[in-house]
């Protein structure tokens, strides 16, 4: 029989442990494991990573397996097509986890890293090292990958984690896990620097984020509920991001054409993602060249546009259809086939829609006006602000940094995606040869 083959059993169906003193458990042994995690070389974490994409592909059918009977029980539960579609784990879903693994392996290793390193007038020297930030708490809706694109994060960046993953997706995680730590002890590294979630009981989440001094961040990625909730009742700090409303703004001083293909991508290439733009601002100096354009395209996809009065009348003017605005529809994400436009007089004008309406997740100007453009990142205070590009590329894959743990909207330590630097934090290092403070 495979070693990854056995059923998934919940532990609290086992035994009469308390869910507080599971997570003393489980917590434990992290803590335990991070410190050998956090002084392993690049090498080892480097075996480790690539021993899990081995793995997954040698286990493909096992995974399959496990995931077909989530995905069974998702169904009979009359779950909605989109949540059984992020629940299933095809081939090409396999693959993308495997080849992250492989791609993370290949990324510098940011533990040890001293930087700022200068000579004081005493002669000590001073600098910063980094270094991780110890055990780290992830819970997630149901998409199984990010049970192994955690992993791989946490492990290069030397965090131990623990994770909780959507109850739905419990068989499929809890084999994922299984490789990741086989993988772990090949590499000579403790398994127990990956712990999925050992029941699928949703109190497990409340043991989670009060665990003060087993867990050291929470990193949740799920919807407005879930965020709510830990922001009420977490005492462990967290990185996360509670809303996507992103705004593309075209300035008067805007390339037309390339504002056409911007926005229309960062409204339509997809829908659902957190970074697609849901708010279009047109100045009026351009009003009525751009929204024509842009509203034929939007009208040709199907994006319902939800427009304030001068918007409105610009397109109905061409004959397109549209629906006036509420007050509601600035301020709300739709992952869906729907925009808000609204005019704008003015550069501050713009700014302060943003201001007032937007997450602080990713916003974008489109301009040929440098000094336009630096006013915009100085003054848009969002964790990716962009000039001439789509918002949709505000992403931990297209930036460079591999897979993403999630895109942090927070104003504290890592904001934006975060990837491996975001999951290690700056300690001062002092050296010297016998200074002492007069």
């Amino acid at each position: 029989m495979n070693a990854f083959s056995d059923t998934t059993q919940n532990v609290m169906t086992q035994t009469a442990v308390t869910l507080e003193e599971l997570i003393r458990q489980t917590g434990s042994r992290a803590r335990v494991a991070a410190r050998t995690l956090a002084r392993a070389g690049s090498e080892a974490k480097n075996q480790a990573l690539v021993a899990i994409a081995r793995g997954l592909r040698a286990n493909a059918e096992v995974v399959f397996e496990a995931n077909r009977r989530d995905v069974e029980r998702a169904i009979a539960r009359g779950l909605t097509p989109a949540f059984i579609d992020r629940l299933t784990i095809e081939a090409k879903t396999l693959e993308a986890m495997a080849q992250g693994c492989l791609d993370i392996a290949r990324l510098a290793d940011p533990v040890g890293e001293i930087v700022g390193m200068h000579t004081l007038p005493n002669g000590m020297q001073l600098g910063r090292m980094r270094v991780p930030l110890g055990v780290l708490g992830m819970i997630y809706e149901s998409r199984p990958n990010v049970t192994v694109d955690a992993a791989a994060l946490a492990i290069k960046s030397g965090n131990a984690v623990l994770l909780r993953g959507g109850s739905e997706a419990f068989e499929s995680n809890a084999v994922l896990g299984r490789i990741v730590r086989s993988a772990l002890e090949e590499a000579g590294l403790p398994a127990d620097c990956v712990q999925t979630a050992p029941t699928a009981d949703r109190d497990f989440v409340g043991a989670m984020i009060t665990a003060k001094g087993l867990i050291d961040v929470i990193i949740p990625r799920g919807g407005k509920s879930l965020i709510a909730r830990l922001e009420a009742q977490a005492t462990i700090p967290m990185i996360h991001h509670l809303d996507g409303i992103c705004t593309t703004y075209v300035d008067k001083d805007a390339d037309l054409e390339i504002a056409l293909k911007v926005t229309d991508n960062a409204k339509t290439q997809r829908y659902s993602p957190c970074n697609a733009t849901e708010n279009l601002l047109v100045h009026s100096a351009v009003a009525e060249a751009f929204l024509p354009r842009i509203g034929r395209i939007f009208a040709d996809k199907h994006v319902q546009m939800r427009c304030d009065e001068r918007a409105r009348r610009i397109l109905q003017e061409v004959g397109i259809e549209t629906r006036a605005a509420d007050p509601a529809d600035w301020g709300t994400e739709y992952n869906a086939p729907i925009i808000a436009i609204a005019v704008v007089d003015t550069f501050d004008e713009a700014v302060d829609f943003i201001t007032r309406y937007g997450s602080g997740h990713t916003d974008a100007i489109m301009t040929e006006n440098l000094s336009t453009a630096r006013r915009f990142l100085r003054e848009v205070d969002s964790s990716s602000v962009m000039v001439n590009t789509s918002t949709r590329l505000a992403d931990g894959f297209e930036y460079g940094l591999g897979a993403e743990i999630g895109i942090s909207t927070g104003k504290l330590h890592a904001r934006g995606p975060v990837g491996l630097e975001g999951l290690t934090n700056l300690k001062y290092i002092v050296l010297g040869n016998g200074q002492i403070r007069i």
